[in-house]
């Protein structure tokens, strides 16, 4: 079947129209806020213009004019009507207003129809159910057309979102009339080759700190033997509302894109953004992309990382595959690109917006949202750090915003154990001692509040997997100790204690190895890229050479750039020869090293406003003796700067706290004074935000018992941020109130936190009425029971269906929320006799087997 079922607009209006009373017979909407849809829809009320026979008569029309293009069976036409009709009929008794409907957009809406009708879906074989829910799309898109054509207001209050809604209309109306031609054979063949490569060239991740004994292996891994689904959340304040609180559960980042076409992806460094657009490059180029994502099949991968084009702007689509250097470029048929996104089958993967310095980022946005308005059928992902761009920046072109969580317990525990299985062919026989350096470090993690703090994502994990191998279980107790002792690690202990001392005629010790690399990354810094030419880099090491005698004698160059490049671990070349850092993170660290070095304050404190130097302003804090120490943070407390740029700078100064070893008390103070109402989030973007500065916020905080429940749901939503156990002292002074959002907002929190403590301070507390209580691991599982178990149940980790037997409490449970495919029928929740509700998320598959008597909501 094709991947959507369309009707034009000149066969679908005549019927769609008859769903809605005429103009005249409507209230008159100038003034009000939207009007509700069951008194707009010409089916429902005393004497209705359209009777229900004359309604499924309606539907009968719609699938038949829709089923020849799509091969639905002739049998199923019927079945598929009388469900088409008794779900628009459900468009009469919803409290939902015109412009409600408008806002959430043709597929959610789609989706609210559908949950107010649970099961009808059952009566319906696989492929006529499918046919089902994408004509409803079809119809919900005409529908919506109607409602802005008929009311200009509608379109006043919501330009992005009637001007999305007519591009959907145009792009359906031009697709129903051609259909979707087949690749002529030069693009076939050119496809298949560009797919292998594809998957060849992604399907390779980095696993920091595992050396090989073997020199001339590589320091990467398979992506299919390493890859870890993290877990991410859509930042919807209105679909929490809409949910009663309970908000959309956190789920597995890759699944989590199923039912989106557009998504801005936030994840801080080293979170594991770019490991999931190469996942799924790989997985589409292979066609192995799983059921969730069932829409992006048969689509294209054009993976852009930014850095490759940050210096040109956005390319043209002819110019893809040449600005990211893809070794194919050369070969492309002749608009191959665009033939692609005009034919709707692009999976655009744009990779690091932060790479663009924030002064050329809303030009770039502006070439992107022309790009995704001139080709508006394309899958987009875009990812970004965090605070590298405001709250919904592309949201009028129709962008979710999903944002990376942290690592949960047994996601850290995974990790570690599949690093351990791949740095075994490090260790030769000698498994045994790997085995007791990963069992060790997996009882210490829950242990040590600053191993949590550390562990929460993959670049962090790996580092400590690799540093507690290296020192025998001695782990350093901070972040800029943790890059420390790497950098020990690889520049000075990796090459001896592999044996590895004759691979080059180059021999530096540590000292010159970091001053040359910190070179490289500080030149990068000022230049404001994240990579140079072969012969910038080359060009940089001649120029320090003479300064650092260690060198002399050494070789050319050349050779003192191979040595970088092959013996220490931290650079990698590109296919153009271009060199960069195996990751941002270590740039940036050498970077502000080198900065504090040169004494180049003020260069940091002109841009200390702007994102991208965010990291290198904390670091270099951390490298700074006290007087320098005092006269950053007094720099970024000065005045001179307005608005968001020195609240920015302000709450940066608090954040560097975490990470001064000396301060003099006054500064410390001024500090403190200044930001202090700051903290005080009136959105819950800002609110999320804050979170980031760390635990110095904590100390800042308002008292939770004097402000309005409003407020105290965005103070939780910074606190449940902050990955420090002091947090849970804050938090429990809002355990006892009232509001189901503040409520849902805790209880979504404790993942962030020792699983125990969380559980008797905070879960055992909280009133459970109305309130599904999310669980994402086993720890938290057995806690929930240990508690008695609750009536609501979230279930937002992989677990099969024996664990949840055995973990739930069986004669308390009467909803169940299901966020994960369990992959398996449903018969086993026959053992919870009180089981009333099960609540499937809509974006996985439909469920089998459910017991009579438990009603499925999505």
């Amino acid at each position: 079947m094709d991947p959507a079922v369309r009707l034009a607009s000149t066969v679908a209006d005549p019927h769609v129209s008859q769903l809605l009373l005429p103009v005249e017979s409507t209230p008159d909407q100038a003034q009000s806020e939207g009007e509700l849809l069951a008194r707009l829809v010409s089916f429902r009320g005393e004497n209705p213009p359209l009777s229900y026979e004359s309604l499924l008569s309606l539907a009968r029309d719609l699938v038949g004019l829709a089923a020849p293009a799509h091969r639905l069976p002739h049998p199923d036409e019927g079945p598929v009507a009388a469900i088409l009709a008794r779900t628009l009929w459900i468009t009469g008794e919803l409290d939902t207003t015109d412009e409600q409907a408008v806002r959430l957009g043709p597929q959610d809406f789609a989706r609210k129809l559908r949950s107010a009708l649970p099961g009808a879906d059952r009566e319906l074989s696989t492929d006529a159910a499918w046919f089902h829910d994408r004509l409803l799309v079809t119809v919900c898109l005409h529908l919506l057309h109607h409602l802005i054509r008929r009311s200009p207001v509608l379109a006043d209050r919501m330009p992005e979102r009637a001007h999305r809604i007519r591009q959907l209309i145009d792009l359906n109306d031009v697709e129903a009339v051609r259909g979707r031609p087949e690749p002529s054979a030069v693009d076939a063949e050119f496809e298949a080759r560009y797919a292998r490569s594809i998957a060849e060239q992604y399907n390779r991740v980095t696993i920091y700190g595992i050396d090989l004994p073997n020199p001339n292996t590589p320091d990467n891994w398979s992506l299919d033997a390493t890859y870890l689904s993290l877990s991410a959340e859509f930042d919807n304040p209105e679909r929490r509302e809409e949910d009663g609180g309970s908000g959309e559960p956190v789920l597995p980042a890759d699944r989590a894109l199923g039912g989106h076409e557009r998504v801005l992806l936030r994840g801080v460094a080293g979170s594991g953004k770019t490991t999931l657009v190469q996942w799924l490059a790989v997985s589409a180029a292979r066609d192995e992309l799983p059921p969730e994502l069932a829409s992006l099949r048969g689509r294209i991968p054009l993976v852009l990382p930014v850095r490759r084009f940050a210096r040109e702007g956005f390319p043209s689509p002819e110019d893809f595959l040449r600005a990211v250097r893809h070794p194919l470029a050369d070969e492309a048929p002749d608009g191959w690109v665009a033939r692609v996104l005009t034919e709707e089958r692009g999976l655009l993967l744009v990779d690091g917006i932060d790479e663009v310095p924030e002064s050329e980022r809303a030009a770039l946005r502006h070439q992107l949202r022309r790009l995704m308005r001139i080709y508006s059928g394309n899958f987009c992902l875009v990812t970004a750090r965090p605070s590298a761009v405001e709250a919904n920046w592309l949201a009028d072109e129709g962008f979710d915003e999903l944002a990376l969580a942290p690592m949960s317990r047994d996601q850290v525990a995974a990790f570690i154990t599949a690093w351990h299985t791949a740095a075994a062919v490090d260790e030769g026989k000698d498994h045994q001692r790997l085995a007791d350096y990963r069992d060790q470090l997996l009882s210490s993690i829950p242990l040590y509040r600053e191993l949590r703090g550390l562990a929460t994502n993959p670049l962090m994990c790996g580092l400590i997997c690799a540093l507690n191998r290296d020192r025998s279980g001695s782990l350093p107790q901070g972040r800029k100790e943790l890059y420390e002792a790497a950098m020990e690690m690889l520049l000075q202990r990796r090459d001896p204690e592999r044996r590895v001392l004759y691979a080059d005629a180059v021999k530096l010790r540590r000292g010159a190895r970091e001053r040359l690399l910190r070179k490289l990354a500080y030149r990068m810094l000022v230049a404001r890229r994240a990579e140079l030419t072969m012969e910038e880099a080359l060009e940089e090491i001649a120029r320090q050479l003479p300064a650092i005698p260690s060198t002399s004698g050494q070789g050319q160059p050349e050779d003192i750039f191979n040595h970088l490049l092959l013996r220490t671990g931290l650079l990698r070349e590109q296919s153009d020869h271009s060199v960069e850092f195996v990751h941002r993170t270590v740039q940036d660290y050498l970077a502000a090293k080198e900065s504090v070095e040169q004494g180049a304050f003020d260069m940091l404190l002109d841009h200390a406003h702007e994102s991208e130097w965010e990291e290198v302003i904390r670091m270099a804090v951390a490298h700074s003796r006290p007087a320098e120490c005092a006269r950053l943070l007094g720099g970024l407390l000065a005045p001179g700067r307005k608005g968001m740029q020195r609240n920015r700078r302000r709450l940066l100064a608090a954040a560097c706290l975490e990470h001064v070893t000396e301060l003099d008390p006054e500064t410390h103070a001024r500090i403190r004074r200044e930001t202090r109402n700051m903290v005080r989030p009136t959105t819950l973007e800002g609110a999320r935000s804050l979170g980031w500065v760390g635990p110095i916020v904590l100390e800042m905080l308002p008292d939770p018992g004097t402000v309005p429940d409003r407020e105290a749901h965005r103070l939780a939503v910074t606190t449940t941020r902050i990955n420090d156990d002091a947090a849970i002292h804050y938090l429990a002074r809002l355990r006892n109130r009232a509001s189901l959002e503040l409520r849902a907002e805790l209880a979504r929190g404790w993942r962030n936190f020792d699983t125990d403590r969380y559980a008797e301070e905070i879960i055992a507390h909280l009133d459970p009425e109305g309130l599904y209580f999310p669980v994402s691991d086993r720890f938290e599982l057995a806690a929930l029971r240990k508690l008695g178990g609750r009536a609501r149940v979230q279930i937002v980790g992989p677990f099969t269906p024996d664990e949840l037997l055995e973990g739930l409490a069986h004669e308390q449970l009467t909803h169940l929320w299901l966020a994960y495919d369990l992959g398996v029928p449903m018969g086993w929740l026959a053992a919870f006799p009180h089981l009333t509700t099960l609540r499937v998320n809509p974006r996985l598959p439909r469920v089998s087997g459910v017991p009579d008597g438990i009603r499925i909501l999505s």
